[in-house]
């Protein structure tokens, strides 16, 4: 009685053992062949008839079940290597280690495919170039037909040059610092943290106003009315004006910061595709 009651005791730790593996598997923290699937029917097979209560039953048919599990495992794992042409490193080794040198330059010679570009003046090409060169006309004939016109030269006065757009009608000092004055109260009516985007301040209604912004901008940066905010990961710049103009900056090494007013920048900052 003592005997058989020792057997069960040991063939239920063994059955509990075995669900651990099969947990480990189905985990796929152990490979699914760590586990020998007949050795693991014998030992069911071998304390089945011990079996009598419930819960020992349950047991036997818990273990049952993960070991289907298992060789379904197994059984998907050799299905998937066998289409995916899988070899075993170790198999392959021994395969190299036993192939003489010969058979191993002839194996790499029949799957080698190299890629070869091959560049030269065909004879076709060298044909149309003489035949461009023989019908083009020598330099001197070619200059002949360039017309050149003399312009006698002149000057401008103060009102043409306005009438240009070149000079403004106001001193470039009241100039510069009404535009200041501009910044400053965009900043306060429109700006965010003591700034303003670039673009947004010196866009225009018209493109040849929004150049002549941004050239008076450039002299608000640079005398130290103002400064610029740069940020290059999100490609924005901002405008940030002083409240008294910094005149130490001029005596430091400035950096040259170049920013493009474009056409085609400027139709998009219209559009709002520009920021």
């Amino acid at each position: 009685m003592q005997k058989a009651k020792e057997t069960k005791t040991l063939g239920r730790e063994r059955l509990e053992r075995v669900i651990e593996m099969c947990v480990a598997i189905e985990n796929h923290t152990v490979e699914p062949f760590a586990l020998n699937v007949d050795e693991i029917i014998a030992v069911v097979r071998e304390y089945f008839p011990q079996w009598q209560h419930p819960d020992e039953l349950k047991l036997d048919a818990e273990t049952l079940h993960h070991l289907a599990t298992v060789i379904k495992i197994q059984s998907e794992w050799v299905k998937h290597r066998s289409t995916s042409l899988y070899t075993d490193p170790f198999l392959l080794e021994e395969k190299i280690l036993q192939i003489n040198k010969q058979d191993m330059v002839d194996v790499f010679l029949h799957a080698w495919n190299p890629l070869v570009e091959f560049e030269q003046i065909s004879l076709n090409t060298l044909a149309q170039g003489l035949l461009y060169w023989e019908a083009l006309a020598p330099i001197g004939e070619r200059w002949r037909d360039i017309q050149a016109s003399e312009v006698a030269n002149g000057t401008a006065s103060r009102e043409e040059l306005i009438k240009q757009r070149v000079l403004s009608d106001r001193e470039f000092s009241v100039e510069l610092n009404c535009l200041w004055q501009e910044l400053k109260n965009c900043i306060a009516n429109k700006g965010a943290e003591g700034k303003l985007q670039y673009w947004d301040f010196i866009g225009a209604v018209t493109y040849e106003d929004t150049v002549q912004r941004a050239f008076l901008t450039s002299f608000l940066i640079t005398y130290g009315y103002a400064t610029l905010d740069i940020d290059r990961l999100e490609e924005t710049v901002f405008i940030r004006p002083f409240e008294e103009p910094k005149t130490e900056l001029l005596k430091g090494q400035l950096t040259s910061v170049p920013i493009a007013v474009s056409c085609e920048d400027w139709q998009k900052w219209r559009r709002g595709e520009l920021k």
